[in-house]
């Protein structure tokens, strides 16, 4: 089951990132002599109005096929892709990763609509040695403001406690048996990994979260407001990700993962429900049309490099320069499959390997 839904996840990225392609190209004037879903043996294929679509056997990519998108077969035709300026060709490459992207955001917003779970500010634990301890905070106690500021979810919580300073003191104000109680605690230092597994140090109460959780929903405005933040978050933190993976700082290995992985993913998120699914999508489908606009060869945005290239030198490389791309950037990708592939599996079923070895 998990292996049907990771299918068809990759299947709907898939189709709607080539539909990008596919649609800006007809409204340019391009013909489109194929879109496919998939690579190998084809399991289905029909024409309809001079465009041949087929399923291939391996549904793990796509592609159109435009008229004259590569030099050795440019006749020079108005309806070819290359007869087309580097402003049109640009729109045409582009918009495959930005329908990914607005995708990404549209599940966000749907997501926000049909209602997700939210942790409160229940007291699960206390930490020895912290503040809130000292201060006679309690297991079960519920934070409703800090400070004066209302917080329902422990997200709200967290923000308003990381924007303080070491030994800052705080008002909360608790409920406890249906009574609210006001309690001063003195914040302390402790280092804690942020999302992306950087160690930084923050001010804390010392208090652990409960397993108290409530179903959020928001109105439909509402939803687009927080579909786009939530846009813009991830936008920001896989950015971070990015440089982070440059400057050496974040480990490949641990950092990266590809098929096998997201096949685990959702079989986890598919336990949680139908909701949690949407959200999962969204991240994916953010996180595929970024990775597209990375300037390498072979994704779009190496399409768009040698695009900008081209006008700032007025002129397009040479067909064996273009073919010398295509061929390195062919190598580099399936290279790249190859190494996700095995450190997933190093990463996910390396201790039963070495269990089933050592028999």
């Amino acid at each position: 089951m998990n292996v049907i839904i990771s299918v068809i996840i990759i299947g709907i990225l898939i189709v709607v990132h080539e539909f990008g392609h596919f649609f800006c190209a007809r409204k340019m004037g391009v013909r489109v002599e194929k879109f496919s879903l998939g690579f190998g043996p084809e399991l289905f294929k029909r024409k309809k109005k001079g465009t041949e679509y087929s399923i291939a056997a391996i549904p793990l990519g796509g592609f159109v096929k435009m008229a004259g998108d590569n030099l050795a077969e440019y006749k020079h035709a108005p309806d070819e892709f290359l007869s087309q300026s580097p402003g049109r060709r640009f729109w045409i490459v582009a918009c495959g990763p930005f329908l990914n992207y607005l995708l990404g955001f549209l599940f966000f917003c749907l997501v926000c609509f049909l209602g997700y779970p939210m942790l409160t500010t229940e007291v699960g634990g206390l930490r020895e040695g912290f503040g809130a301890k000292k201060a006679g905070v309690q297991v079960g106690d519920k934070i409703i403001s800090i400070d004066g500021e209302k917080v329902t979810y422990w997200e709200e919580l967290q923000k308003i406690i990381f924007s303080k300073e070491v030994n800052d003191k705080v008002v909360l104000s608790v409920l406890r048996n249906d009574k609210e109680e006001k309690i001063e605690v003195v914040l302390q230092a402790d280092k804690v990994n942020d999302p992306l597994g950087q160690e930084k140090q923050v001010a804390l109460l010392g208090i652990e979260q409960s397993e108290e959780f409530v179903e959020v929903r928001h109105g439909f405005l509402e939803s687009f407001i927080l579909g786009a933040k939530h846009t813009g978050d991830l936008t920001r933190m896989i950015l971070r990700a990015l440089w982070l993976l440059v400057s050496g700082r974040l480990p490949f290995r641990e950092s990266v993962t590809g098929v096998v992985g997201i096949v685990i993913v959702v079989g986890e998120v598919a336990k949680l429900g139908f909701v949690p699914i949407l959200q999962l999508v969204a991240v994916l489908s953010i996180s595929l049309a970024i990775f597209n606009f990375l300037p390498l060869p072979i994704l779009d945005g190496g399409h768009i490099a040698l695009l900008a290239l081209e006008k700032i030198r007025k002129k397009s490389i040479t067909a064996k320069t273009e073919q010398i791309i295509a061929r390195v950037g062919f190598a580099l990708l399936i290279s790249l499959v190859i190494f996700v592939t095995y450190n997933d599996i190093v990463n996910f079923f390396g201790d039963k390997i070495e269990r089933f070895f050592s028999k």
